[in-house]
């Protein structure tokens, strides 16, 4: 077999290892604790942002990965109509989040996958972690309380994405130079997760799943130039 094909393939079955791992995590963690509904969105939402950096890491091609994040936008979709595994969508609020951030990764693999990995991987893993822990954080917490167009916000989850975006992004810029590629400077690297943050808050109908990964992957190629 030609060695990029089965480079290719490994990439897949690790990826999709992963990803089964994750889903078989979050139905565990269902019915464990079935009236925090959250928590098994919030393991899918964490748990599926790191694929991007298998798929970096083993260079999975474009022909490849694109695809794959149409077909799991498609999914997305499918499951969101007819409920086939709860644990992703039932949160009990009407949001439309796991489409949009299965289409923000394709629009972004679209655009820079595989020239600027990083692009891709800071939009995804942003949204992934910093939004996740804010989701986690935030209720768990005593601090300031908000509402914007009906949804809740507090200072507690709002700090929670913020840091923990920032130290993805920092984390993303170390592995982009030790790869040889560029990346944003700290005080851009500061902005990107100050924009993400306030794209956080406007979260209605889950539209923050859109616009945080894709304002962060075209800020990180903007800034990386």
């Amino acid at each position: 077999m030609d060695r990029a094909l089965s480079q290719q393939l490994l990439g897949i079955a690790v990826v999709l290892v992963w990803l089964t791992g994750v889903v078989v995590v979050a139905l565990g963690v269902r019915r464990r604790w079935p009236q925090q509904r959250e928590w098994s969105r919030k393991v899918i939402h964490i748990g599926s942002g790191p694929a991007v950096l298998w798929a970096w890491g083993l260079g999975i091609d474009r022909w490849v990965a694109l695809p794959a994040a149409i077909a799991a936008t498609l999914a997305a979709a499918f499951n969101h109509r007819f409920r086939l595994l709860p644990a992703v969508e039932d949160v009990g609020r009407h949001s439309y989040g796991t489409i949009a951030y299965g289409a923000s990764v394709a629009i972004l693999l679209g655009l820079f996958w595989p020239t600027t990995p990083g692009a891709v991987a800071a939009g995804v893993l942003v949204m992934a972690i910093g939004d996740g822990l804010a989701g986690l954080v935030g209720p768990q917490l005593s601090s300031p309380r908000w509402r914007l167009f009906n949804q809740g916000k507090s200072m507690a989850g709002t700090l929670a994405m913020g840091l923990g975006g920032l130290t993805v992004l920092a984390l993303l810029q170390r592995a982009a130079q030790m790869n040889g590629m560029e990346a944003p400077g700290l005080p851009n690297l500061v902005l990107i997760a100050a924009v993400a943050t306030a794209l956080e808050q406007l979260s209605v109908l889950g539209i923050d799943n859109f616009s945080v990964p894709l304002s962060t992957g075209l800020l990180w190629e903007f800034w990386a130039r």
